[in-house]
């Protein structure tokens, strides 16, 4: 039996910041009030990464310019992996390079092949100001460092070169969403 509550049953689903919105291309500030409006806000980002179907969703992809992450998702053991992390920061970014399919929620519907390592730590704080150190590997690490873009003011395709960026920009450009 599941001790605690699911996260995000208690939050409210807030609207997606798009590819094009400021928020997204800029670096987010240190939380420093570990308070009841943080705890809301995480809850708020679970709710929301569930309601969009995602597997990781960084505060600035809500509007919110503070460095916070949820996560909800599996390793390439299938070991599923969920929680948050407040001021994180990628310590360990190492293993072998690989290519995969890589989205995001702020730029919906699409993905391309982006390299990443298979393996990567993050250090940071709980939402109620506990340390807190995050080990991934495979997918979820990819995850662990796709969240810690964002926070940083990037996306996955500032990561891609040639045609496969060639490609996505094209795809932005038709998307229904950027308007």
């Amino acid at each position: 039996m599941r001790h605690g509550s699911i996260p995000g049953t208690h939050g409210r689903v807030r609207p997606l910041t798009l590819l094009g919105d400021p928020v997204l291309r800029t670096a987010c500030e240190d939380v420093t009030d570990f308070g009841p409006q943080l705890a809301e806000l995480v809850e708020d980002m679970f709710a929301t990464m569930y309601a969009a179907e995602g597997v990781g969703l960084a505060a600035n992809q809500v509007g919110v310019g503070l460095r916070v992450f949820v996560y909800d998702c599996p390793d390439d053991d299938d070991v599923r992996h969920v929680g948050h992390v407040v001021n994180p920061r990628l310590v360990e970014a190492d293993g072998v390079v690989l290519r995969g399919p890589e989205g995001c929620l702020s730029l919906p519907g699409l993905e391309a092949g982006t390299e990443r390592y298979d393996h990567a730590v993050v250090e940071g704080r709980t939402v109620t100001g506990e340390p807190v150190t995050v080990h991934g590997t495979g997918w979820f690490a990819r995850c662990l460092q796709h969240e810690c873009d964002h926070l940083d003011g990037g996306v996955y395709a500032d990561r891609l070169t040639g045609w496969r960026r060639r490609r996505l920009l094209r795809q932005v450009a038709r998307a229904p969403w950027n308007g």
